[in-house]
């Protein structure tokens, strides 16, 4: 197995499974590239692949901090909701039918549909009876009314996958990946005399045998031993105790989209000098009694000089060697601003599968012996950890700037002066900072106001990246240190509109620099640059042509790699005259040697 190291489908089922998905997806979007933008959406394709999906399943889902849902997403969500089966709609019946006649009387449906689950209005709830009685005589046969639903849902599929294999166009789009998510901006080629239109792939397979596509693709195998991933650390360099030194925490976020956000930094240095830096995840001190996934987390940081403008940025260096979970660069940067761009790959920080969790959440809150709310010990311990992740100098205080952070993180506001003035007067605060002790008294106080309801405080801890067992399992908290010689040197974080555009500029850039360019067997104007570094393995396309090209990516042989699409076998839709990160690689066992295998085929030209 390759990079997933349990069961997985046969390629029959697992064909045979996209192939429905796209179809039910296709049903509704145009492309399999479209988001799904509401929850209305989200359940119109999930009605066109056969699932019925509650007012619950659908809210587990599309959550209020959810704005898309990608064909990925889409996927795994099918994977996760069975079909309803004619039996188990049958046993709901049953338990309405009183007198157990086979029917159900208009007052016995009313009754059910308006009083139990997700609740209807009875006017919704007419509108289904009258069409749902079959015998006209005010009783629903609900034996017949569950056959005809499920005949009809099996028509609709019938129907989708009719249309998805009569249009040729629709057939040939990937089944796969979106764009990857963390970089999403593309960054466009300059005019090229040299590019050449393409013909139509005139292949109809969205998997490709290797003797169909051998023409048009491009096979790369790239063996990594253990001891690229043990490192070497750098000697420090003659008087460095004497450097000074600075530092600054941020953290990965996980977003429901599946891309990972992080604030960046802006570095001032006033003289030309030597500097150390380096970028590692947080071990948090409150929880030593906890795992800490995500010390397992890989980090790098991109350096950027600042321009005039956005668009004059350049690359100045990145944090490539490693030292156990801690990445660093060491060299000279001349006087003047940099950005501090922090990166992580998304091969270890992933969504989970909502599966794997217990159903029960863990308590956030009790009443004492006298009456009186309090938070319970464990959140207590996680929301010290929070205060230490959003204590970005960690001083042992919040600023308001710092609590902003948190607060934009949370609830999407900013608290202003004035707020901050009712604040002091509430709570702990030192040096107008608030403490740890006043954080807790304010999360104890919205607790208080909610009459001990923990809605609130669940929708803080998850947008911090906990889960409902009071795991960090979303976020992956790190520290920034640059060390100098001679000068002291001044980091802050940045709030930046382009800094995702600049982060996507500063990976590609990371790339094409260090890998040569391949074209594809067949194709002059489509290139793959395969990065190899000491501890990753990333891949860019460059579409140099006038069309958009669907390229069909398989890593089947890889072995003992995790990936940042969280698929052996995808597709990406790269844009005319478009360059675009197609995946990042990672060993899972870095105590192992590892196997990178990949095989690169264009599917369309269109």
């Amino acid at each position: 197995m390759s990079f997933q190291e349990s069961p997985r489908p046969s390629d029959d089922e697992e064909e045979a499974f996209y192939m429905q998905c796209r179809a039910a997806y296709l049903a509704v979007f145009r492309s399999s590239l479209a988001n799904i933008a509401s929850k209305q959406q989200l359940c119109r394709v999930l009605q066109q692949a056969g699932r019925n999906p509650s007012y619950a399943t659908l809210n587990k889902y599309w959550t209020p901090r959810t704005s898309k849902l990608n064909f990925d997403d889409f996927c795994e969500i099918l994977k996760c909701e069975k079909k309803t089966e004619e039996k188990e709609l049958m046993r709901a019946f049953k338990k309405m039918d009183v007198n157990g006649d086979g029917y159900i009387s208009h007052s016995e449906l009313v009754k059910a549909l308006t009083t139990q689950g997700d609740k209807m209005s009875l006017e919704e709830m007419n509108t289904i009876f009258s069409l749902a009685d079959i015998n006209q005589d005010g009783k629903l046969d609900y034996a017949e009314f569950c056959r005809l639903l499920v005949s009809t849902v099996d028509q609709c599929q019938v129907a989708a996958l009719e249309r998805l294999e009569a249009d040729a166009k629709l057939k040939r789009q990937n089944f796969g990946s979106q764009s990857y998510t963390q970089v999403a901006s593309t960054q466009p080629h300059p005019p090229d005399a040299s590019d050449a239109t393409l013909k139509k792939e005139s292949r109809s397979s969205s998997r490709p045998s290797s003797a169909r596509s051998r023409r048009s693709s491009l096979s790369n195998s790239i063996t990594m031993t253990s001891n690229s991933s043990k490192g070497s650390k750098i000697p420090e360099p003659s008087g460095f105790q004497e450097w000074h030194q600075s530092y600054i925490r941020g953290c990965f976020f996980l977003e429901d989209d599946g891309s990972i956000s992080s604030l960046q930094y802006q570095l001032h240095v006033p003289h030309t000098t030597s500097i150390y830096l380096k970028i590692q995840p947080l071990s948090l001190s409150h929880r030593p009694d906890k795992c800490s996934s995500w010390m397992t987390v890989d980090t790098a940081l991109f350096i950027m000089s600042a321009g005039d403008t956005k668009e004059d940025t350049t690359v100045v260096h990145f944090t490539e060697s490693k030292d156990k979970e801690m990445y660093f660069w060491k060299g000279e940067l001349k006087a003047g601003t940099y950005y501090l761009l922090p990166f992580s790959s998304g091969c270890r920080l992933r969504k989970r599968s909502k599966k794997s969790l217990p159903e029960k959440s863990a308590e956030l809150v009790y009443k004492t012996d006298t009456g009186e709310l309090d938070l319970t010990k464990d959140l207590r311990f996680v929301l010290s950890d929070i205060f230490e992740i959003v204590d970005l100098d960690g001083n042992g205080l919040l600023s308001l700037e710092e609590y902003n952070f948190f607060e934009l993180r949370t609830s999407g506001e900013k608290c202003d002066k004035d707020a901050w003035a009712v604040c002091k007067e509430n709570f702990d605060m030192r040096k107008n900072q608030l403490t740890e002790q006043g954080f807790m008294e304010l999360n104890l106080m919205e607790a208080t106001e909610k009459d001990g309801d923990p809605a609130d405080l669940w929708v803080t801890l998850e947008a911090m990246g906990y889960n409902r067992m009071l795991e960090l399992a979303e976020a992956c908290p790190f520290q920034i240190d640059v060390h100098c010689e001679g000068t002291q040197l001044s980091i802050q974080p940045l709030s930046m509109e382009a800094g995702p555009k600049l982060l996507n500029q500063a990976l590609q850039k990371s790339i094409t620099a260090a890998a040569g360019a391949k074209a594809l067997r067949g194709q002059d104007n489509v290139f793959i640059y395969t990065y190899r570094g000491e501890h990753r393995i990333s891949s860019l396309i460059a579409n140099k042509t006038n069309l958009k090209v669907t390229i069909h990516v398989n890593n089947e042989q890889s072995r003992n790699c995790i990936t940042s699409r969280g698929m052996s076998v995808f597709a990406v839709e790269v844009p005319a005259r478009t360059k675009m990160v197609c995946q990042h690689v990672l060993p899972i066992n870095e105590k192992q040697d590892w196997t990178y295998n990949c095989v690169e085929t264009i599917l369309t030209c269109t």
